[in-house]
């Protein structure tokens, strides 16, 4: 491995003091512009591969983080997850795949109302924001996900959540909506 040239130097110093993840561009604008930003990233991500800390793209936002074999080597206190109810997880879910979508879509698609509750516990894990307003009467409000749901997930974008094939290979679908896929009902008044 040959040392890196001066531009993946400052892309490398750039990032390793930011206080959050950055865009290519944001990344060029702190070099006044530098051209070369990306490839810079494509080596330096290439260089950290397989290191203690690792340079990692999180939607289209670059940051370094710790790989994740060491990080139990950096945890002193043992963090009781909060595990989600299930409807946080059917709002999340619908928000991640329809998104952006309002309060009376995500209730549309569930087939209950949903409390104010479960989408604030979303928001406050960081992983649900506001994303405007549906241009309809009422002007209701739209949601959408974060970098930090992606990055909590381990997803480059929203293309990389798992497809319906995906699902069901891995057994994650309920078995009834499974059955009622394969169900043929007859016609009682088809004639024989």
């Amino acid at each position: 491995m040959s040392p890196p040239d001066d531009l993946a130097r400052a892309v490398e110093a750039v990032l390793f003091a930011a206080t959050e993840p950055m865009t290519a561009d944001a990344i060029r604008a702190h070099l006044n512009g530098a051209t070369g930003v990306r490839e810079a990233l494509a080596r330096l991500q290439a260089d950290y591969d397989g290191r203690g800390v690792e340079l990692v793209v999180r939607g289209e936002r670059w940051h370094f983080q710790t790989a994740a074999d060491m990080a139990h080597l950096l945890r002193r206190d043992r963090e009781e997850p909060r595990k989600l109810s299930r409807a946080g997880i059917e709002t999340l879910a619908i928000i991640a795949y329809h998104e952006p979508a309002t309060r009376a879509e995500i209730e549309a698609i569930r087939g209950v109302q949903i409390s104010k509750g479960t989408i604030d516990v979303l928001m406050e894990a960081g992983w649900v924001r506001p994303a405007g307003r549906r241009d309809v009467p009422g002007r209701p409000l739209l949601y959408a996900t974060t970098a930090d749901f992606l990055a909590h997930f381990g997803l480059s974008s929203r293309r990389d959540l798992p497809g319906l094939d995906d699902l069901k290979a891995a057994g994650l679908l309920d078995p009834v909506d499974l059955a009622f896929e394969t169900i043929e009902v007859a016609n009682p008044y088809e004639e024989d």
